[in-house]
């Protein structure tokens, strides 16, 4: 679970950090969750599955992560042209966890686009694998 909360911190600090990123989504477009009512574009972190990955001398554990990318008056093009840039600083990024934790690998998986039928927003779901110890 530290390893999981760690890794977070990471992808958020790396996704903030990007110009190119914050100029698709503006300052306050990458956020924990979606509000309510919440301001888009923006990026947001979805669901995190993390499960024991040890072996018999190195404690660790697997990851799957979903970033979550939603847009409204850009479409689908924005919501794919955010998603690229997310996939380009987060695959085989070598983020830095610290508190003991290190990050043996964060891979892409796979992608969806779709659109949500009441609100008419696009929702793209990209999903990667990571691996610490």
């Amino acid at each position: 679970m530290m390893a999981a909360n760690a890794l977070l911190r990471a992808v958020h600090v790396q996704l903030a950090g990007d110009a190119v990123l914050t100029g698709l989504v503006g300052a306050r477009g990458i956020i924990d969750r979606l509000l309510p009512r919440p301001v888009l574009p923006c990026v947001a972190f979805g669901e995190i599955d993390s499960r024991d990955y040890s072996t018999g001398s190195e404690r660790g554990e697997e990851h799957f992560l979903t970033i979550e990318v939603w847009s409204e008056e850009g479409g689908r093009k924005l919501a794919q042209d955010i998603a690229v840039r997310v996939l380009a600083l987060l695959d085989d990024a070598p983020l830095a966890l610290g508190e003991g934790i290190a990050l043996v690998s964060l891979f892409f998986r796979n992608s969806r686009t779709v659109r949500q039928t009441k609100s008419k927003q696009f929702l793209t779901e990209i999903r990667f694998r990571a691996v610490t110890e």
